[in-house]
């Protein structure tokens, strides 16, 4: 489940004429559209935030809510204590978020589900004998430190603790159109490129959005307006 970058690519070039309004290289395509990437990846949580005092259609796959959390979980990952003992070192009592993950959803010590709370009732919850964390009920923090779990007053749960897992929304991959130069030229390489992430229903919405930021980056204000036209027009479609 992937949108192919050269498919994208080669639309991009078709919609931007690039003989009258300037040649997009593979490399200002390829920051174009991880971008572009990003914008519709972080979309989707100001979306579930609009949605969620809405009701729901009725229609089993065209309720927004459920279309929103399918293409989210394309990004969902579970990861055991083995994983996070690996990549999530402690420092100052904090556990290194690393840079994959994008979103914490659920961390749990054994079959118990971690609280994660803000940092002012963390410390009160910590420090209080009626709300002091136990095994059967940790609590959490995230912070710029990282993310630090109690499973009592004194005792931090680390990534190496048996039976620990976290699960989050990871990052998407940077996508990359690879290629290699035959006669002057370059020439796409399927071997090493690297596709999109996203939903293939996203791959519409991915020309557009890139056809949009090509145009301001060859300062070709027709492209730009064409781009957001066309992104314009393929939202009122999809709602």
């Amino acid at each position: 489940m992937a949108v192919s970058i050269d498919t994208v690519y080669q639309r991009v070039l078709t919609l931007a004429n690039k003989e009258q309004r300037g040649y997009i290289t593979p490399q200002e395509f390829n920051l174009l559209a991880n971008q572009a990437q990003m914008e519709i990846f972080e979309q989707y949580f100001h979306d579930i935030k609009k949605q969620n005092p809405l009701p729901g259609n009725t229609e089993e796959y065209s309720d927004p809510l459920s279309v929103l959390y399918e293409k989210i979980g394309i990004f969902e990952v579970e990861r055991s204590n083995g994983w996070m003992a690996t990549n999530m070192p402690v420092a100052s009592g904090y556990m290194q978020i690393p840079e994959e993950i994008y979103k914490i959803g659920i961390v749990k010590v054994g079959s118990n589900q971690v609280e994660l709370l803000n940092s002012k009732d963390y410390d009160a919850a910590r420090f209080s004998p009626l709300t002091a964390p136990t095994l059967q009920r940790p609590i959490g923090n995230i912070t710029a430190k990282g993310l630090v779990v109690s499973i009592s007053q004194s005792t931090n749960a680390t990534p190496g603790d048996p039976n620990m897992n976290i699960r989050y929304i990871a990052r998407p991959t940077t996508v990359e159109w690879a290629y290699v130069i035959v006669n002057d030229k370059a020439l796409y390489n399927d071997n090493i490129s690297v596709d999109f992430e996203l939903h293939p229903s996203e791959e519409t919405e991915l020309v557009y959005k890139i056809l949009k930021l090509a145009g301001i980056n060859l300062k070709a204000a027709e492209v730009v307006q064409v781009g957001q036209t066309l992104e314009q027009t393929n939202k009122q479609t999809t709602l």
